[in-house]
C-alpha cells in the first residue's frame, strides 16, 4: 500500500513536465518545419538537432527559442574562433591560407561582439537591431568561406563550421522575425 501512496503525488509532477517537454518538442518541431519550407538555407533536421539539444529547450516558449538560438549562435561563433586560433598556431600552411585564416579569425572576432550586441538587442525587444547584428554575423560566415574560394585548388579547413555558422545564423534570424510579427 505505501508504494501507491507515492505513484499520485509523483504522478502530479511528472505528468505535467512530460506534457511541458512534449509541447516544447512539437514547438521545435513545426518551427524548423516551418522555416525549413521557407527558407532554403535552413535545413529541418539541423534546426530540430541543434534545439532540441540546447539547455532549456525542452521547456521553451518561441521567446525562448529566440534567447536559445541566439546563444547557439554564440556557442559557435565562439568555439569556431578558437578553433581557427589553433589552427594558426599549430598548422604548417600555405601563406594565403594562412591569410585566409587570418581574415577569418578577424571575421570571427567581430562576430562575437555582433552577437553580444544581438542578444542584448532581442532582450531589449530591438528586433530590428539584433537582426542587423545577425545578419553581418551570417555575412562573416559567407565571407569567410568565400576567401578560400577566391583561389582555385584551395580547400577551406572551415566549411563545416561556416556553414553551421550559417544554418544557425538563419535559424536566429527566422525565430526573431516570428517574435517579432507575433506568428509563433
Amino acid at each position: 500500500m505505501k508504494s501507491y501512496s507515492y505513484f499520485i503525488p509523483l504522478s502530479l509532477f511528472i505528468i505535467p513536465f512530460l506534457i511541458t517537454i512534449t509541447q516544447a518538442q512539437d514547438l521545435i518541431n513545426s518551427t524548423c518545419k516551418t522555416f525549413s519550407q521557407t527558407d532554403p538555407n535552413i535545413d529541418y533536421n539541423f534546426c530540430t538537432t541543434s534545439l532540441q539539444a540546447a539547455n532549456g529547450s525542452h521547456c521553451t516558449t518561441v521567446d525562448g527559442l529566440g534567447k536559445i538560438s541566439l546563444r547557439l549562435v554564440h556557442d559557435n561563433v565562439t568555439d569556431t574562433k578558437c578553433y581557427i586560433k589553433h589552427l594558426i598556431r599549430k598548422g604548417k600552411w600555405d601563406p594565403y591560407i594562412r591569410q585566409c585564416l587570418g581574415d577569418c579569425l578577424q571575421l570571427f572576432s567581430d562576430a562575437t561582439a555582433s552577437v553580444d550586441e544581438a542578444i542584448k538587442y532581442y532582450d531589449a525587444k530591438k528586433f530590428d537591431d539584433a537582426n542587423v547584428q545577425i545578419s553581418s554575423v551570417m555575412d562573416g560566415a559567407t565571407t569567410c568561406e568565400d576567401g578560400f574560394k577566391e583561389r582555385r585548388g584551395i580547400v577551406s579547413p572551415l566549411t563545416k563550421r561556416n556553414d553551421n555558422v550559417f544554418q544557425l545564423t538563419a535559424v536566429a534570424l527566422s525565430v526573431m522575425h516570428m517574435v517579432q510579427t507575433g506568428s509563433g
